[in-house]
């Protein structure tokens, strides 16, 4: 099967680039474009496969929305074309001829992988039908009767032997007034009988009823010996199968040389994340290098409807992930001359930093867009360093508050310990009041609101930040729309959390605008600059306590 697409529009004037694409962080080249554009044009009114991408009419299923890539090729006749792939599977399991195939595929008739399956699911069935077992049943609840039982009969006894032995107590403490020595003599003799008494009663009440659950126990152990035996089988089925596949995904680069997940995540503590290979950009450079034909450049979309936690925007491109294929194309592009990586590059190197306010314990600075306020791990220029060389005197932290790199404006710090200390506090007690303006791009229906999503890092795709009502931060947003004009919206945020990249993603999930910010490089489209600015700042001087007002306004 030959997976060669011949362009449709007429790219004979479109010279090709220099380097191939860096798949981490770029704007697709023209090519790839074109590509794009012609398998979305597919997409809208292909009958090849089914699958609910969530953009028509609803099915049974659930709609997800899913990844596409098309990879720009030169054939050995020096023909330009391009193939397309698809991240994961389609929901009818199928592989359509417009598409590479996948590196392994574990699906085909007889393979070792559907094998495996059906034993684990002879293991799943066995588990389900013993905890299903009538008599299995009957003793779990008999035990969980008789622990019921023990623990409130037991409960109460001791409640009885701490009441009676008050009562001795106070029987022996009166009798020093009211009875003779030899009566004395005798009632201690009768108490400590008494004592005696009731510790062996309780005793033999504990011996009874550990008697009576174990019975209980002797008759489920055949029951849960079998159990553990069938998970620990499961188990070391599971990981065999697990480790095998990961041998199976074997990745090639230019020079036909091979490595499988297992070499290329070869940390011992980690396993290749889920899905590790089953991405678009892997299955296209595969299938290149396995066919002679050269990458020239490549670009990755996403299509239909957003996830519920990451954001994904209907048709916008994206890079390659970080926590899948990064390693694997590290491998895979190895020799290959790739375009510069512009996370690398420091855009605030020729920039000024403006300082509009400062005194004896305080600056106040206007931070530029893609400046850091902070050092990174590969760019060392930033707010923090800027401001720490010219004052060299300084205390402390500095730095108070942050805003991501992409977003400019007031950035406030501090040349003391002592003041820094007093401002993080109105920080964490929340009184410091701020707003950001921001233009969004799309038309918002609606004039105010409050934004409520938990958020966390996506650790297979840092920096980018995802919605998790399981493990996110809770995060609170409050917005006012200002003016709407060319399609795009003004809008004011008032922060009442300080989460990292909260803004960007309170504007463009489903559940918050749904409405990106204009030039939003991770959850929107690449523009000449994230519109997004921290134009007002209240809170109260460090040293005087009077209130401290500042404004500075965007360049957008």
């Amino acid at each position: 099967m030959n997976y060669f697409q011949n362009f449709k529009e007429d790219i004979s004037e479109i010279p090709l680039p220099e380097k191939f694409t860096f798949p981490f962080y770029y704007e697709p080249h023209h090519l790839a474009k074109i590509a794009a554009k012609e398998l979305q044009k597919y997409l809208k009114t292909q009958s090849d496969f089914i699958h609910d991408f969530g953009l028509n009419k609803k099915s049974e299923n659930p709609p997800i929305g899913k990844m596409f890539g098309v990879l720009v090729v030169k054939n050995n006749e020096n023909k330009i074309g391009y193939l397309a792939a698809f991240s994961g599977k389609l929901a009818d399991n199928s592989l359509p001829e417009k598409f590479v195939p996948p590196v392994f595929n574990m699906r085909t008739d007889g393979s070792f992988y559907l094998k495996g399956e059906k034993e684990i699911d002879k293991l799943n069935k066995r588990l389900t039908s013993i905890k299903q077992d009538i008599t299995y049943v009957s003793l779990k609840k008999s035990i969980q009767k008789i622990s019921k039982e023990i623990t409130t009969d037991l409960t109460l006894e001791r409640k009885k032997l701490t009441l009676r032995k008050f009562d001795r107590k106070v029987r022996k403490k009166n009798s020093f007034s009211t009875l003779t020595d030899s009566a004395i003599s005798s009632l201690n003799k009768k108490l400590v009988q008494e004592s005696f008494n009731d510790q062996f009663y309780y005793r033999e009440l504990q011996e009874y009823y550990q008697k009576k659950i174990k019975k209980e126990e002797e008759k489920i152990a055949v029951y849960k010996e079998e159990i553990a035996s069938l998970k620990k089988q499961r188990k070391e089925k599971s990981n065999y199968l697990q480790q095998t596949l990961f041998s199976k995904y074997a990745f090639l680069n230019k020079d036909k040389k091979q490595k499988n997940l297992l070499d290329i995540f070869n940390n011992p503590s980690i396993k290749p994340p889920a899905g590790s290979g089953e991405c678009s950009a892997p299955k296209l450079l595969q299938y290149a290098f396995l066919t002679n034909l050269t990458p020239i450049c490549l670009a990755e979309f996403w299509w239909g409807i957003s996830p519920n936690s990451a954001i994904r925007k209907h048709e916008n491109f994206y890079p390659a992930c970080q926590g899948r294929c990064k390693p694997i194309l590290t491998h895979m592009l190895q020799g290959i001359q790739m375009d510069p990586n512009l996370l690398l590059k420091n855009l605030s190197e020729k920039q000024d930093l403006e300082i509009v306010y400062e005194d004896a314990v305080l600056i106040v600075v206007n931070k530029p867009a893609e400046f850091l306020s902070v050092p990174g791990k590969n760019i060392t220029d930033s707010v923090y360093t800027r401001i720490k060389k010219k004052y060299p005197s300084a205390t402390g932290p500095l730095i108070v508050h942050r805003l991501d790199m992409s977003t400019s404006g007031i950035l406030v710090l501090t040349k003391t310990k002592e003041a820094n200390a007093t401002l993080q506090s109105q920080f964490i007690n929340r009184t410091v009041k701020k707003r950001y303006v921001a233009v969004l791009d799309g038309h918002l229906t609606q004039n105010r609101g409050t934004i409520k999503l938990p958020l966390r890092v996506d650790l297979e795709d840092r920096p980018r930040q995802l919605v998790d009502f399981k493990y996110g931060k809770k995060t609170e947003t409050n917005w006012e729309l200002v003016k709407k004009e060319n399609g795009k919206s003004r809008v004011h945020f008032y922060p009442v959390t300080g989460r990292t990249h909260q803004l960007r993603i309170h504007a463009a999930h489903k559940d918050g605008l749904n409405t990106p910010i204009f030039g939003d490089d991770l959850y929107g489209k690449k523009e000449n600059r994230l519109h997004l600015h921290a134009e007002y700042i209240e809170f109260l001087h460090p040293s005087t306590n009077k209130t401290m007002c500042f404004t500075i306004a965007s360049d957008f």
